[in-house]
């Protein structure tokens, strides 16, 4: 069903007097609606700004960014991790073969990564370690009980996995890229297609060293009944998404995809530390100026 016209309150914007005439807001994906060009097309991305308003001040967050989001017909999770991992080892190839003067630069530079091609290099010659989000909790468990690793926050099964936990496992225990798989239904999107056990969805996150989630992808749900579950469960009115669930209504493909923020890419790439350094207008919460 299509939604309901929104009812003006008394007080409140009238939106219908607006430049579109309705509630509009600024994107944090194109993902829904590249679908509905990988549904037609076949293999799509898009690559575009994106926003997320959280108040997040780290050295690897921005309000405002760049993604590029591939999305594939007829595939699968295992499809698109491997998408995933072909695209990044293809961009680390360009730059060491293409850009070595400027990755000289910044490996040479006060400021630099000492050993940044050497790091760059590594993620070329090995496959990228796969394991699921239930094994990662438990790698992390017994390194707190068993080698007395301390972190901020416990590793229990269900959280959303916060950067430091992101990094030892990339870091300290692999030291290489690391693709983590079918996380709790409870952290992840809606859309996400729910696995067998009705606990995990088809999701993967790439890890690397430095940076900690530079990948973030998964399988959608591409049976109608239990997207429209998902959708009740996440707190979202089916209506609102009508038309991405109309893709669905007369049966449609497997389909995947994922996110790669352009300037982590460029962060990893560069060995810089700070995000704000690799986008010409870097924008935060409190902070929107140029």
């Amino acid at each position: 069903n299509k939604p309901k016209e929104e009812e003006i309150v008394e007080g409140a914007v009238d939106y219908t007097k607006d430049f579109f005439g309705q509630r509009v807001n600024l994107t944090v994906s194109g993902q829904l609606n590249v679908e509905t060009h990988a549904c037609a097309l076949g293999d799509v991305y898009t690559f575009g700004p994106t926003f997320r308003a959280e108040y997040s001040f780290t050295s690897r967050h921005l309000s405002e960014f760049w993604m590029i989001e591939p999305e594939i017909a007829f595939a699968d999770l295992t499809d698109d991790i491997n998408l995933a991992e072909d695209y990044l080892k293809y961009c680390v190839q360009y730059a060491l073969e293409n850009c070595a003067a400027d990755l000289d630069f910044f490996e040479n530079s006060p400021h630099g990564e000492k050993g940044l091609k050497d790091r760059l290099k590594n993620v070329l010659q090995n496959p990228f370690k796969r394991l699921t989000y239930t094994e990662a909790i438990e790698l992390l468990q017994k390194a707190v009980k068993e080698d007395g690793v301390k972190f901020e926050e416990e590793p229990v099964w269900g959280i959303d996995l916060p950067s430091e936990h992101e990094r030892y496992i990339c870091e300290n225990v692999y030291q290489q890229p690391v693709v983590l798989t079918d996380y709790p239904k409870e952290i992840k999107a809606f859309y996400m297609k729910l696995n067998d056990d009705g606990k995990t969805v088809a999701a993967a996150d790439v890890l690397v060293p430095k940076i900690g989630e530079i990948i973030g992808g998964s399988q959608r749900e591409h049976r109608l009944e239990v997207l429209r579950e998902r959708c009740q469960e996440s707190g979202l009115d089916p209506s609102a998404v009508w038309w991405y669930l109309d893709l669905r209504r007369f049966g449609t493909i497997p389909h995947a995809g994922f996110g790669l923020g352009f300037e982590r890419l460029i962060l990893f790439v560069t060995g810089l530390s700070n995000i704000r350094d690799v986008i010409p207008f870097p924008r935060w919460a409190g902070n929107s100026k140029f």
